[in-house]
């Protein structure tokens, strides 16, 4: 639950529920971590509901799956007449300040005061949809987070930020607006089509490369690790994973909740990656953007003789095992490239703080733009171009980049 805490108690605290965050400007809140979340049995989303009034938004997708089993349980353990469930358009196209001012007017339609909250039930869009309108809402109200997307659970449902695109830039707009609980079922991954899937584990790349070498190899052991339904060593391999991965986020996140220091490792794979996905259009999902992100800056660490080859090869190897693109030829060019690093240096304070990988666990930053000249960086979007080319055609790798968007899974 988000409030205010003492700032000696600051630091991550893990039980077999969840986690518990206190950051050191008195920030507190807790992320859960359980089974069933909509079973009649589970009294956790109830508890935190109890007494509110409450507007609860989905998606398309995850009302398909889950809508009826939401509805029953909240018609099941609130109050008649105190809840209303509404399916809102998801999609990077639909992050907007509209969708937003929307979810507000929804609210407002249906008597939600200031003691209310609303609910966020599905991917990292709808939760920074619905958290930000909560944010503007009445100058600020509660709401919660069921992250139904391994993207959501290991990173959006684990943070403070909320946000929608505008001005032709991701995040333009947005509120650091700690939720009220977010809350995680693993199980509700079970129904992610394969390429959501692989846009989560980008992210849980991310963490492992710039701070945890043990989960980087269990990575490279199974890199199919959530797409083997059925397997006996699924849940334990599962759940270090996704735990690891979101205790990792959590720590790191802590010291510096609301950004007041703008060089951060979390943004590795960040750095680029805005450019690719709104340059493309949002053809790339943000987690395929990521990888090719991730990619290059292993690369520009290798040209600068800040990470050895063997690393970098190891890190783009992981991606591509996956399934995740590492070079996208249309926007990967010198130029947009560059104003990648230019929109990142003055987004950043003018400051580069381009986070590039030191060894398998390890990161360090490039902090100036001259400190990534142009012959490095045509150099390294060349080698991904090569590599692309010399990939199979059929490979998931290769194609990942263009598939459609895929409407089957909770998101």
């Amino acid at each position: 639950m988000a409030g205010q805490v003492l700032a000696e108690a600051a630091g991550v605290r893990e039980d077999a529920g969840g986690f518990d965050l206190h950051a050191p400007d008195g920030t507190g809140y807790r992320v859960d971590v359980t089974d069933g979340v909509f079973s009649p049995h589970n009294p956790l989303l109830a508890h935190y509901l109890e007494g509110r009034r409450v507007v609860a938004f989905v998606g398309p997708t995850v009302d398909r799956l889950y809508g009826q089993q939401l509805r029953a349980y909240l018609g099941a353990r609130l109050e008649p007449d105190s809840w209303s469930v509404h399916p809102i358009a998801s999609g990077e196209h639909n992050k907007s300040l509209t969708s937003a001012e929307q979810v507000c007017a929804t609210a407002k339609a249906a008597g939600l005061d200031r003691h209310g909250v609303m609910l966020a039930v599905g991917g990292g869009i709808v939760a920074d949809i619905v958290g930000f309108a909560a944010s503007m809402y009445s100058r600020g109200i509660r709401y919660i987070k069921v992250n139904t997307t391994l993207v959501g659970q290991v990173d959006v449902g684990v943070g403070v930020k909320t946000g929608v695109n505008g001005l032709h830039t991701k995040n333009m707009f947005g509120a650091y607006h700690p939720a009220h609980a977010s809350l995680n079922d693993p199980a509700l991954l079970a129904t992610l089509p394969d390429r959501e899937i692989r846009c989560g584990l980008a992210e849980i790349v991310k963490m492992a490369v710039i701070l945890d070498g043990d989960l980087f190899q269990a990575l490279e052991r199974h890199p199919d690790v959530f797409r083997r339904p059925g397997h006996p060593a699924d849940a334990e391999l599962e759940t270090y994973v996704i735990r690891t991965s979101m205790r990792l986020m959590m720590e790191e996140l802590c010291p510096n909740l609301r950004e007041h220091e703008l060089a951060r490792l979390v943004d590795f794979g960040h750095t680029f990656s805005p450019v690719i996905e709104t340059a493309g259009g949002h053809r790339l999902e943000h987690g395929e953007a990521v990888a090719v992100d991730m990619a290059l800056s292993a690369h520009i660490a290798r040209l600068l003789g800040l990470a050895d080859a063997e690393t970098c090869e190891r890190i783009v190897a992981l991606l591509e095992r996956i399934g995740l693109p590492v070079h996208d030829a249309a926007t990967c060019t010198a130029d947009q490239m560059t104003q990648a690093l230019w929109a990142s240096w003055q987004r950043r304070g003018r400051k580069l703080h381009l986070v590039v990988p030191t060894g398998i666990g390890k990161a360090g930053f490039v902090d100036e733009l001259e400190d990534v000249p142009q012959d490095v960086l045509r150099e390294a979007l060349d080698a991904l171009a090569t590599r692309a080319a010399r990939a199979p055609r059929t490979s998931p790798a290769a194609n990942s980049a263009v598939d459609p968007a895929v409407d089957g899974g909770a998101r």
